[in-house]
């Protein structure tokens, strides 16, 4: 396959070989194309010429992402209160907690794509997990010891990372391949959305109800959550076949031409994305010294609010440019942008302007990062093995941020924030060789129907 003039090869360039533009259908058949004309998919409610992402189905998903991540973000925000002050545990049972829960729902995930390879699972799964997360998280707010609150949340955690590929997987049945980028920038705006609303909900209900009933309140948002997931899967066509897959993650069929490829490139960047709290203690240990510890760390939890925004607000750009010219492009966007921000991070004094530029930069990259990774996998992987891909892409996700945030943080305690920030910058740098290495091969598409007309056809 050609490379385009753009330097990226012809299956990432619009209307010619990209598989959304003639290629793969919703069924993972291709359709005809010549010169990247798509021919009308019968079940399209779309008008000519016009793309209607935003189906109900779609829109449903983004705002099951939206309250669940209030739900969730409710008990989250404040477990280490209801821990520490409540309960009366150290703040070590915090730390367990959380690396326990963290570590079982990355685990969950690879599970979580496994079962979402078989269509009738995939609802069940997407469902369940939704309304389990809901009643566990807020169940928090029954407990009486640290070890029922550990219980509770890394049950909760494990049924978040087992419906993530669920959800993806049926996003990509709802809505048409030209618009992946845009449904799944939609999806990840709402779930940054939801992450910003549901610290302010936990405030809010504190001061009217108190900790534990703010927790047990948490239910509504979650239990609505599950019943958004469950509108958008009554949209999706039931498979005709009754026979049920056998629960195994494909790893070889996801890996195998283009998308291993990308993998090299979304795993390099995944190993430089550490968690936002290193960039919210670097802006607190910046500030203190000209404004006090107390005034530092305010303004530094308002750039982290700035951080989110900016996410939310770059998610659908991303999906956007995901959609327009290739998933790629808004990879390379997010690499870019994370690479300035730990640049800054590294060198910066105790400027809140240009901490702020460092927060907005970062946040970008995040929202047009995760909105590209999702929209590659759902583009270049069948619908057979997509749940496998996206279980694939959430393991090399957590993994990723495990290790990232751990040896930065080594490495800050043992040398210097400043070579812990450079430390992450050079993986952005692997990353974005990566992507350019990547587009100067063919990336292969799913293998074709041989019942199906091949692009450049004549029909």
């Amino acid at each position: 396959m050609p490379s385009s003039k753009g330097g990226l090869p012809a299956a990432f360039e619009p209307g010619l070989g990209h598989p959304a533009r003639g290629g793969w259908s919703r069924s993972g058949q291709r359709g005809s194309a010549i010169l990247g004309s798509v021919q009308e998919d019968p079940r399209s409610t779309e008008a000519p010429g016009r793309l209607s992402w935003l189906t109900p189905a779609a829109g449903a998903i983004g705002v099951a992402s939206f309250l669940s991540d209030v739900g969730h973000e409710v008990p989250t925000s404040l477990l280490p209160s209801f821990l520490t002050a409540t309960l009366g545990a150290p703040a070590s049972a915090l730390g367990l907690i959380e690396g326990v829960a963290d570590g079982v729902a990355g685990v969950a995930k690879l599970a979580g794509g496994a079962l979402a390879d078989d269509p009738r699972r995939r609802r069940a799964t997407a469902i369940g997990g939704y309304t389990t997360t809901a009643v566990l998280s807020s169940a928090i707010g029954l407990a009486t010891t640290p070890l029922q609150v550990g219980i509770l949340r890394t049950g909760a955690w494990a049924a978040r990372g087992i419906r993530g590929p669920s959800r993806n997987a049926l996003l990509a049945d709802v809505v048409e391949p030209q618009a992946y980028g845009r449904a799944y920038g939609f999806e990840r705006a709402m779930d940054n959305f939801g992450a910003i609303v549901g610290p302010l909900l936990a405030l809010l209900l504190v001061s009217l109800v108190g900790v534990r009933q703010a927790i047990l309140i948490s239910i509504v948002p979650g239990l609505l959550a599950a019943l958004a997931i469950f509108y958008a899967a009554r949209h999706v066509a039931r498979p005709t076949s009754r026979e049920h897959r056998p629960i195994r993650l494909q790893v070889r069929p996801v890996l195998k031409g283009g998308l291993g490829r990308l993998f090299i490139g979304m795993g390099a960047f995944e190993f430089g994305n550490a968690a936002a709290t290193l960039m919210i203690l670097r802006a607190t240990e910046l500030l203190t010294p000209s404004r006090g510890e107390h005034d530092a760390a305010q303004i530094a939890l308002l750039l982290y609010v700035g951080y989110n925004v900016a996410g939310t607000l770059a998610s659908l750009p991303g999906g956007h440019l995901s959609d327009r010219r290739s998933a790629i492009h808004s990879l390379v966007v997010g690499a870019g942008a994370f690479l300035v921000a730990y640049l800054i991070f590294a060198s910066a004094g105790p400027g809140i302007l240009v901490l702020l530029v460092a927060f907005v930069l970062a946040g970008i990259g995040i929202g047009f990062a995760e909105t590209a990774e999702a929209s590659a996998v759902a583009t270049m992987t069948d619908e057979s093995v997509r749940g496998s891909a996206f279980g694939l892409l959430a393991g090399l996700q957590s993994l990723g941020n495990l290790a990232a945030s751990a040896i930065a943080g080594i490495l800050w305690t043992a040398l210097s924030p400043t070579v812990a920030f450079v430390w992450l910058a050079a993986w952005m740098v692997i990353a974005l060789a990566a992507y350019l290495w990547t587009t100067r091969r063919p990336l292969a598409s799913p293998p074709a129907d041989p019942t199906q007309p091949q692009l450049g056809q004549r029909t």
